[in-house]
């Protein structure tokens, strides 16, 4: 096998959380330890309560290349990941995390980027550019600011030096709007679309993340190859349960794109000619 074959090996923790291995660089997406019952910190005096229990442990994870941050909210960044993760690991994140990452909680090596901006990890032969996409967390001005600005990435793997051998995309905490389909005109045909749904829904009834009718639409515009839903029933905040986004799908004729990967299970996306 080249650096061109390699396998994308996906492992889903839970919520956003996701352990990606590519060659031989290891990436952790919106790390989120905390267990059942635990309280996660939205800002503000606002909580929610964890339903679930992530499949590891942040004590059981392999050493990280790097740790991709859509956006700085409780159960995205825990308490029990600022503690257990080591503080010399890159942050990709957002200006606005990273700031408050290295000033206050000791990672120096956290680096925000604006939208469209890049950054590249190599690591033995494989290598990614992890590029910041459009995301919003709220579409009204008054609720945008009291919320921290989110970002979605773009995950470009390949061998080191070389051509993009396949893609990912995480969507982070966004909704829905047409800011995004500049993405697909960016970046066409990635192999794999994480989208982040659940319905969040705050006091007062906004809703902060994409539901399953806006997170199936998204798929459609994007016309990825493969989709995997996350951030659907972990947190008492959410309103929109998986099977909402499935039959909204299903009504789109994209049932088969769908991934499907419970918690503690594992999906492996294959580079687009060995995938053909």
């Amino acid at each position: 096998m080249t650096a061109y074959d390699d396998p994308l090996d996906a492992h889903f923790i839970g919520n956003a959380t996701v352990l990606l291995r590519y060659g031989d660089l290891t990436l952790l997406t919106d790390p989120n330890f905390l267990h059942r019952g635990e309280r996660a910190h939205l800002g503000y005096g606002l909580v929610s309560r964890r339903l679930t229990e992530p499949a590891l442990d942040v004590t059981e994870l392999p050493p990280l290349d790097a740790v991709v941050l859509s956006h700085l909210h409780g159960d995205h960044w825990d308490r029990r990941a600022r503690r257990g993760l080591d503080r010399s690991v890159p942050v990709v994140t957002t200006p606005h995390a990273a700031r408050h990452l290295r000033t206050w909680q000791g990672y120096g090596r956290a680096g925000g980027l604006r939208t469209w901006e890049s950054c590249t990890f190599t690591r033995g032969r494989s290598q990614v550019r992890i590029t910041a996409l459009p995301g919003r967390h709220a579409l009204r001005p008054v609720l945008g600011r009291l919320l921290p600005p989110v970002m979605g990435s773009m995950l470009e793997f390949g061998p080191g030096g070389g051509p993009v051998a396949l893609r990912v995309y995480l969507s982070g905490d966004t909704l829905l709007y047409d800011g995004l389909d500049e993405i697909a005109r960016r970046f066409p045909g990635a192999e794999l679309a994480v989208l982040h749904l659940g319905g969040t829904r705050l006091p007062g009834g906004f809703v902060v993340t994409m539901d399953g009718a806006q997170g199936a639409e998204l798929a459609r515009r994007l016309g990825y190859r493969r989709v995997l839903p996350v951030h659907h029933d972990d947190y008492s905040v959410f309103r929109s349960p998986l099977g909402d986004f499935l039959t909204e799908a299903g009504r789109l004729g994209l049932r088969d794109r769908i991934v499907h990967c419970a918690r503690g299970q594992r999906t492996r996306v294959e580079p687009p000619d060995r995938a053909s």
